[in-house]
């Protein structure tokens, strides 16, 4: 045995508290020691810990289920382009109709014209959804009903020969649409991880926009092509449906397109709700049947069920790196099926909680003036210039009472209106991205609201410089179209933020999964409500506003509804999409985490 003297022993203490007491990592005085810090161990033998790595930033190709997506967005696309290229010549059209209407009388019919397709939305979104909920209906059921049913809407309005022809279309139109809330609910269910959320759901605004940008000008160039074209459609050989029906191209062209999507659909989309995912599809009918005329011995036979393959092995959880995005692609359309206690449905009347509803009376004011906006800038670019050597005129007083729009033609309204498309899909592959990964949902949502009031104040000011150009057959010049761009790009930089922050915020307000069709149908009814009221209410106030000679009577009470949808906004927060746990939902919570 080895004897310590005092010396020995009280080295043998300093040197057990100094190690008691020393820090485990540390890069200046054990630069050399922890050169391969994480794979040593420290004194004790325990592992040292990891060094906490910054995760990868989302982009465009980290999104999971890219393909599904992209339907998605398609559906979006067309979905909107029959709508926006509607607007480029409604207001042609509706004076077709009866040649001795006013101005103010057309921009009153546009307003319902407008909202009757909305108003259907509004009187069967819930029912949509909850047939989306279904087990016998689903989602990819009620999309494909809304596409189809949609297309014979537009072929019902290309022929209609009078207003109340018109307005049945568009409601039968909009009664069947039930695209866009369930289009989000599928979004939601293929992009389950919260850090996707704000590029996956952007991918409704740019569908949005792209229509914004296409459908308009499509409107307009396919409007009354027999004068507009009398080279080709014009003279002894001019086909007499276009002279009869001048504003049908453009709707027969989006029933084709509607038709086109819906195939895309019943063939390429994979249905995400859980207790249809086994429901024979299109698709494998389809490859059955090709199957057969090929002679092939393994078609299955028509009371066989059809299942999805899945496309990666569930049991590989170590595989390589290189392939962990192709599986995040595909793991959730292919899930096993999950415990029967799990699929507990949350009663209707518990749907409704604080954040449900605030976020709907928020949504309520921003579609109210989205509609509204829609319907007056439509109106405001066809209604004729101010002729002041008109002694039939109204008096100027500025700074308010002035009227006049900018007396553009159907193909220059479509220009214009196709601004919006370009502007908005500039700011949502650039800007947006990083400002709303800085801010937040709630925040960039709060936050933006606040540009709509800018915009609608100043847009009537430009007709005050479109009534300096002598004639109506003259172009508006530089200044009209400079002052047409600011007040685009203050009403589009604040939509590109705050429409997919309220598609966002809605989702997220549901307080159980069960529920999510049915708090989508809830949103999309909401939307459609007040999106039928805005062009409505705001078509009677411009229409008012030029009988008593103040063009932005309309323009000034569509801020101040602007403004009250920003203060509502502020009791907005964004949920969790599971706040409400049904009985012994609280166990498989714990056993998941």
């Amino acid at each position: 045995m080895v004897e310590l003297n005092e010396h020995d022993e009280n080295a043998s203490r300093t040197t057990e508290t100094t190690l008691y007491n020393a820090p485990l990592y540390s890069v200046e005085n054990n630069s050399d020691k922890w050169k391969n810090y994480g794979n040593q161990q420290d004194y004790d033998g325990a592992q040292q810990p990891q060094p906490v790595q910054k995760p990868a930033p989302v982009t465009w190709m980290s999104l999971p289920h890219k393909g599904q997506l992209a339907l998605l967005g398609l559906c979006r696309v067309f979905d909107f382009l029959q709508i926006s290229s509607l607007q480029a010549y409604m207001f042609f059209q509706l004076k077709s109709f009866d040649e001795s209407l006013t101005d103010s009388e057309i921009s009153t019919q546009a307003g319902i014209l407008q909202g009757a397709f909305t108003a259907a939305q509004f009187a069967t979104a819930v029912a949509w959804g909850q047939v989306a909920d279904a087990q016998w209906g689903g989602r990819k059921f009620v999309l494909l009903v809304g596409l189809l049913g949609t297309a014979i809407s537009c072929l019902g309005v290309a022929f209609s020969a009078s207003f109340g022809q018109a307005v049945f279309w568009r409601f039968f139109g909009g009664a069947i649409n039930g695209t866009v809330g369930i289009i989000r609910t599928m979004i939601s269910e293929n992009v389950k991880e919260k850090k996707y959320h704000s590029r996956a759901f952007l991918i409704l605004p740019i569908g949005f926009n792209i229509a914004a940008l296409f459908g308009p000008v499509m409107g307009g160039w396919l409007s009354n092509p027999v004068e507009t074209y009398p080279n080709i459609f014009g003279g002894p050989s001019a086909a007499r449906l276009l002279v009869k029906y001048p504003y049908s191209l453009p709707m027969v062209a989006n029933f084709f397109f509607m038709v086109f999507c819906a195939t895309l659909v019943a063939v390429g989309l994979e249905e995400t709700l859980r207790s249809c995912k086994n429901k024979p599809g299109l698709k494998l009918y389809i490859l059955a049947l090709l199957q057969r005329a090929l002679g092939s011995t393994n078609a299955p036979s028509s009371g066989q069920q059809y299942t999805s393959i899945p496309i990666h092995n569930p049991d590989d959880e170590e595989g390589p790196l290189l392939n962990q995005q192709e599986d995040e692609e595909d793991a959730n359309l292919e899930e096993s099926p999950v415990p029967e206690k799990s699929l507990q449905v949350l009663p209707f009347r518990r749907i409704w909680t604080k954040n449900v509803l605030c976020t709907l009376c928020a949504q309520a004011f921003f579609d109210f003036q989205m509609g509204a906006f829609n319907n007056l800038w439509l109106l405001f670019l066809s209604t004729p210039r101010y002729e002041s050597n008109d002694p039939s005129s109204p008096e100027r007083h500025l700074p308010f009472i002035f009227t006049g729009g900018l007396g553009m033609s159907p193909q220059t309204v479509g220009l214009a209106t196709s601004i919006l498309g370009v502007i908005g899909m500039i700011l949502q592959f650039t800007i947006y991205p990083k400002i709303q990964g800085r801010l937040g949902t709630a925040k960039s949502y709060q936050y933006f609201l606040i540009m709509f009031p800018a915009a609608y104040a100043l847009a009537p000011y430009i007709s005050l410089i479109s009534s300096s150009y002598a004639s109506q057959a003259q172009d508006n010049g530089f200044w009209v179209w400079v002052f047409i761009i600011v007040t685009l790009f203050l009403q589009v930089t604040a939509r590109t933020f705050t429409l997919p922050a309220s598609i966002i915020l809605l989702n997220n307000c549901c307080p159980h999964p069960s529920v999510l069709g049915t708090v989508h149908g809830i949103g999309q009814a909401t939307s459609s409500a007040f999106r039928t009221v805005g062009p409505v209410v705001s078509g009677w106030w411009y229409g008012y506003g030029i009988d008593i000679g103040v063009i932005g009577f309309s323009w000034w009470f569509v801020a101040l509804v602007s403004v009250l949808g920003a203060v509502a906004a502020i009791f907005v927060y964004e949920g969790s999409g599971h706040e409400i746990f049904l009985p012994g939902e609280e166990d498989v919570e714990l056993e998941q985490h």
